[in-house]
């Protein structure tokens, strides 16, 4: 299957924070997109591993997105080398997006910058004809998309490009909050960390609506971009 958008996130949940109104409103807009979750997030403090499983599986249903896997890496302890990134290229080679959104370039968990600079560095590999790779005992041909996109999450870096994600928030929202076990819940007796507090599941919504003040709409998700952002008229600027 081919999707026009491919999302990585080093654990469940980074996407769908990072970029997941972007998400809503292209699978609206008729792209197919699919999640790839790097690790299970099994280190996390609150839940677990298969509760996280569970709650990946309801937030890509609430996306409406055609794909969503998880690699299985090692929480915490996967690196950037040529094992991790053949397995990337591997998914790459399969689902042949033209755009790929990942991990912030730089944040405060150690795995989102490592996460970002993994499939980053996959993306290039995976359009060289010499890297061989095999699905089902055939080898894949080589595929490169089009675009890197890196979606922004904890520290407030400033983005290249807005997009305008006004009307999807909502539903940004609900996928977000299918992660029952990690975020604000008053009743949970579970340790307190940085994701958990009203204050951070406010600010999801509160910094969307800010950047879209800045660009003139109601809400808005930022990215990073590896290349310059190019535009065929200036009047395809919003």
């Amino acid at each position: 299957m081919k999707l026009d958008i491919l999302a990585f996130g080093a654990h469940p949940d980074d996407v769908e924070l990072g970029c997941g109104a972007t998400i809503a409103k292209e699978v609206a807009n008729g792209k197919k997109v699919g999640i790839i979750d790097l690790t299970r997030g099994e280190l996390g403090t609150r839940g677990t591993a298969e509760t996280r499983d569970a709650e990946a599986a309801a937030a890509a249903g609430i996306l409406g997105v055609q794909v969503r896997r998880n690699l299985g890496f090692a929480d915490g302890f996967f690196v950037n080398d040529k094992e991790h990134q053949l397995e990337i290229i591997k998914v790459l080679r399969t689902y042949r997006p033209d755009v790929v959104l990942c991990n912030a370039i730089e944040d405060r968990h150690i795995d989102h910058g490592k996460g970002s600079r993994l499939v980053s560095d996959a993306c290039f590999l995976s359009g060289l004809l010499k890297v061989e790779t095999q699905l089902d005992g055939e080898n894949q041909k080589q595929w490169r998309p089009k675009q890197v996109y890196h979606y922004i999450q904890w520290k407030n870096l400033d983005p290249d490009i807005a997009v305008d994600v006004t009307g999807f928030m909502d539903t940004k929202m609900k996928a977000v909050l299918a992660y029952q076990t990690q975020f604000y819940d008053p009743k949970s007796k579970e340790p307190e960390t940085p994701i958990s507090s009203k204050n951070f599941t406010d600010s999801v919504k509160y910094r969307a609506r800010d950047l879209g003040r800045i660009i003139g709409t109601e809400y808005a998700e930022g990215f990073n971009v590896e290349r310059h952002a190019a535009v065929d008229s200036l009047f395809d600027l919003i």
